[in-house]
């Protein structure tokens, strides 16, 4: 990147201030700011750039690009934009190489599903040679690599970052999760994407957003992002299909599991052994259960198919993938036991998909538990409409602690009672490992149990910090514990 190329994108409202000899790397975070980097300040959510410009300078900033007009210091090349947030993107893949140019990109958005749409997918593509990345929630693959990940979509710089490192990689084929915040900060900007898949839209996230209708806006960004060359993928069973695809470009997939559209889809079996399901006339076996997971194996393969690839050999992929990591995840397998469960579901329709699942396909003699929280600092309207959906559904519940963040975990689960209409049923335990390990302990052995809200993490975050837990680990101990207290019982 020279000055000459720096200027023409950022296309400025006014310079001023010395040309710098040598452009370095672009920053949004002025603590990472070192000789001749380039500084560039965002109004975020919670802090805005435009108030540590001073601090990039001292540490070393040869240029700015900001919003508002600054008086230069010697040394320091003012750059005034109409909007930084929308030029980050693009300036930041310019800086990268612009990297994937090569590549195929494919881009999931939705509330739910996301995740185990691009994991499925990335599995597929794995398994029919071509050389796949992922970039999710649960974890970043790039080649043979595994990098954790933090946040659904990354900012841009770290994004551009990870498709350099991807196309230095020779991927050729880069699955993404696209988030809410993501396309609302335009941080996916300036990234072509070949096929966006959208999954459903409920209740999340209105903690960030005004409203369901402004959720609803960001997600379609994506789709109003796709050129006439790519293709989008709808769930056109979701009340949101239509309102996504309103101004999309691209060629447009339908499907359906409930009404006659572009694609029609079946279940046709649907058990804890897995499903069977028919997408158009390709009839599809896989592990995962629950009729939301179906949704998930259609777009999965409607998306792969988009990429070219044979029906049956998509298929017959699928038939080996296991989607992603705390998703509908079975701890344990011992004979005499419960069948416990975890997963990630932490949003009302989510938890209502997952036991709605688990209550079809259990048998006449095993009972449902439940165990879940809420998360804190997120939106609480959702708090007493989990407690419902749990009612609904399970025979025994459990209310524990989610991520509690800053928030007291009594005064979360008191946000949530006034959801039951019998609370006097609920049993309280704040403490998230004693809730698993004792719903363990008390269950029949025909007890199926779900443990709801963290799925894949491996920590809780309390009072800004984050502590090792696991659900899946805890109630594996749990388990193990309970077999051989029953042994020695039983002698």
């Amino acid at each position: 990147m020279n000055y000459k190329q720096l200027i023409s994108l950022c296309d400025p409202i006014e310079v001023s201030g010395t040309e710098p000899d040598k452009i370095g790397a672009l920053r949004q975070d002025s603590r990472k700011v070192k000789e001749c980097d380039v500084f560039i300040a965002i109004r975020g959510f919670r802090a805005d750039g435009h108030q540590f410009v001073e601090e990039a300078v001292e540490n070393g900033a040869s240029v700015i690009i900001s919003e508002e007009a600054f008086s230069a210091t010697e040394g320091v090349h003012i750059v005034q934009v109409a909007n930084t947030r929308t030029l980050i993107g693009p300036l930041a893949q310019a800086f990268a190489g612009n990297p994937t140019g090569g590549m195929n990109i494919i881009g999931i958005t939705g509330t739910n599903g996301k995740t185990t749409v691009a994991t499925l997918t990335f599995q597929v593509l794995q398994q029919l040679n071509a050389k796949a990345g992922l970039l999710g929630t649960v974890e970043k693959r790039i080649g043979d690599e595994a990098i954790q990940s933090s946040l659904t979509t990354a900012d841009p710089i770290e994004l551009a970052s990870d498709m350099k490192q991807a196309a230095d990689a020779g991927v050729t084929h880069l699955v993404m999760e696209v988030s809410s915040h993501a396309l609302d900060q335009e941080r996916v900007k300036g990234i072509h994407f070949n096929i966006g898949a959208f999954t459903n839209l409920s209740h999340d996230h209105l903690d960030y957003h005004e409203n369901l209708n402004d959720y609803a806006r960001s997600k379609r960004k994506l789709f109003e992002s796709l050129s006439p060359e790519a293709t989008a993928i709808i769930n056109g069973d979701d009340d949101q299909a239509k309102f996504m695809a309103a101004h999309c470009e691209a060629r447009i997939i339908n499907f359906s599991f409930t009404q006659a559209l572009d694609v029609d889809c079946q279940i046709l079996e649907n058990s804890t052994d897995g499903l069977t399901v028919r997408v158009g006339q390709t009839l599809i076996e896989s592990p995962l259960m629950g009729s939301f997971n179906a949704y998930n194996i259609a777009e999965t393969f409607l998306i792969c198919r988009s990429l070219g690839y044979d029906e049956q050999t998509i298929a017959h992929a699928l038939a080996q993938a296991t989607g992603a990591a705390g998703r509908l995840e079975r701890v344990g397998e011992s004979e005499g036991q419960p069948v416990v469960l975890v997963d990630y579901a932490h949003t009302p329709d989510a938890l209502e998909n997952v036991l709605q699942t688990l209550a079809d396909i259990k048998t006449d003699q095993q009972q449902l538990q439940v165990v879940f929280g809420c998360g804190g600092d997120r939106d609480n309207s959702k708090r007493p409409k989990m407690a419902a959906i749990a009612e609904r559904y399970a025979d025994h519940i459990t209310v524990t602690s989610d991520n509690p963040r800053s928030e007291d975990p009594e005064a979360i689960i008191e946000d949530i009672m006034p959801g039951f209409e019998k609370p006097s049923a609920v049993i309280r335990i704040p403490d998230r490992k004693k809730a698993i390990i004792q719903s363990i302990q008390n269950a029949k052995a025909e007890s199926m149990i779900l443990i709801a809200g963290k799925g894949h993490e491996t920590y809780q975050e309390v009072n800004g910090e984050r502590h090792d837990f696991d659900d899946r680990l805890i109630a594996k101990q749990a388990l193990e514990n309970r077999k051989m207290n029953s042994q020695t019982t039983g002698t």
